[in-house]
């Protein structure tokens, strides 16, 4: 978040999704009594370091990043917060002043601090004290979050192979210091919310959130049948398609299949950050995709669809509407329709904290395609469309048809073949194999990339090798 949003926001002042609270040397007392109100109402931010009457007072510079870890360590304790939602706190550099920026997503599951629960309004947090209201917002939680529909009799036999264990592995690659890397399996199941007992009625399982993450293709099949994403190409064949993939695997797995649909179609741009090359497509899409996978309504029987056009990529899924109409980046309240998954992909580094990921989209869209005409519509279905037209377009499409033609050296098909055996190598062991220095293994990756035959999925740590052709 920037210093005008920042400054837009100390402007408006506290309301029911907005608190500030002083903290110039240690937490506030009552901090996670917010952190509780907002996972149990429509989320928030809380700023820290500014005072009730808009005073940006700061942190103290010695202390600011020992509080950012006390409270990510305070979230994950469940004498604190229970059930724990973990969060990540950045630091802020607000007009020569440190603050701390908190965005607390709205949960799927109802949360107490140390042992009450708690609500919010426009007057602040307060206790909710009668088995009444409580009820009601277990209710309301389970009316609007699907995702945390429990299957007794779903069991990790029913996981596909490998996929725990590869989630678990970006996710400590991409968070090497994330208490979840520390957990036993059962462990991690139930602090990510991802296994549950329903207090109201005593039954306990896995969720849905867990079935769709890690589930085998055909148990998926039989719980959530209409479940499916259509990949679609129509650039010449406007009636049916010049290509199709329909993908029901897991939604790990259909990450990284959409990923490298968009590679196999679509185009990248040369584009520096600095003096660091960086791959605009995957900066847009690898939002949109998470977007599609992550804010779907699932209990809705309305397919998923991901369509390339010659001058537009448009996305629909069912949706849950929290607001309704064009979302824009400076207006744009963030609001995860399935918080649990929205949170593993975050971990996982497949998708950025929530609310970034659309105002990427907005940052990089014109410099990949010329257009700044981009659509992200709420509504009973919630449809994206991004624009591939303007010169750039045409110049980037031109660009990769000259260098589709050039002939793979030895090196870059050594490099091939040891990339299909370990796609999780490094850089530098990739140099060590192939007998040749780091900078050029990464010139030949650039060039691999550039004739569509190598992608990157996910960051630079914690990511790993897809190979899209030999």
């Amino acid at each position: 978040m920037d210093e005008i949003a920042i400054q837009n926001m100390i402007n408006q002042g506290e309301g029911l999704t907005v608190e500030f609270k002083s903290a110039v040397n240690d937490l506030p007392m009552n901090l996670f009594e917010t952190v509780c109100a907002f996972l149990n109402r429509n989320g928030g931010t809380i700023l820290l370091g500014v005072d009730d009457g808009k005073k940006v007072a700061g942190i103290d510079p010695d202390v600011v990043n020992i509080l950012c870890k006390n409270f990510a360590s305070l979230s994950n304790n469940p004498n604190k917060i229970d059930p724990v939602f973990i969060l990540h706190p950045t630091v802020i550099d607000f007009r020569r002043k440190k603050i701390i920026h908190v965005f607390v997503p709205a949960s799927s599951q109802v949360h107490k601090c140390n042992g009450k629960v708690f609500d919010r309004s426009v007057d602040g947090d307060f206790i909710v004290k009668t088995d009444q209201q409580i009820s009601l917002m277990y209710l309301r939680k389970s009316t609007f979050f699907s995702e945390g529909t429990i299957y007794p009799f779903l069991n990790e036999s029913d996981f596909a192979n490998g996929v725990i264990e590869r989630a678990r592995r970006v996710i400590k690659i991409n968070r090497p210091d994330h208490p979840w890397n520390e957990l036993s399996n059962d462990d991690f199941f139930r602090t990510a919310g991802l296994y549950r007992r329903n207090i109201q009625t005593g039954v306990e399982g896995f969720t849905m959130a867990a079935l769709l993450l890690f589930g085998k293709d055909e148990v998926i099949q039989s719980a959530l049948p209409y479940y499916k994403v259509d990949a679609v190409v129509r650039k010449l064949d406007m009636d049916r398609y010049d290509d199709r993939e329909t993908i029901r695997c897991n939604l790990i797995e259909a990450y990284d299949k959409l990923l490298a649909f968009t590679a196999k179609h679509l185009s990248d741009k040369f584009y520096l950050i600095g003096d660091q090359r960086v791959s605009l497509r995957e900066k847009i899409f690898r939002e949109i995709i998470a977007n599609l996978l992550i804010h779907r309504e699932y209990s809705n029987a309305f397919p998923s669809s991901f369509v390339i056009y010659n001058n537009k990529v448009e996305t629909s899924n069912a949706n849950k509407p929290h607001v309704y109409g064009q979302l824009y980046p400076d207006t744009f309240q963030p609001f995860p329709k399935n918080p649990c998954l929205a949170q593993i992909f975050t971990q996982m580094g497949r998708s950025e904290e929530f609310g970034t990921g659309l105002r990427n989209v907005y940052k990089y869209s014109k410099a990949y395609s010329g257009s700044e005409k981009i659509v992200f519509l709420e509504d009973d279905i919630f449809r994206v469309s991004i624009p591939l037209t303007g010169d750039a377009t045409e110049k980037v499409t031109e660009k990769v048809t000259e260098k589709v033609t050039e002939k793979v050296t030895e090196n870059q098909r050594k490099m091939i073949d040891i990339i299909s055996d370990n796609k999780w190598i490094t850089i530098n062991e990739l140099s060590k194999f192939v007998g040749i220095s780091p900078r050029k293994i990464k010139e030949n990756i650039r060039k691999l990339k550039d004739i569509g035959m190598l992608m990157r999925i996910g960051p630079d740590k914690g990511g790993y090798w897809e190979i899209i052709k030999k």
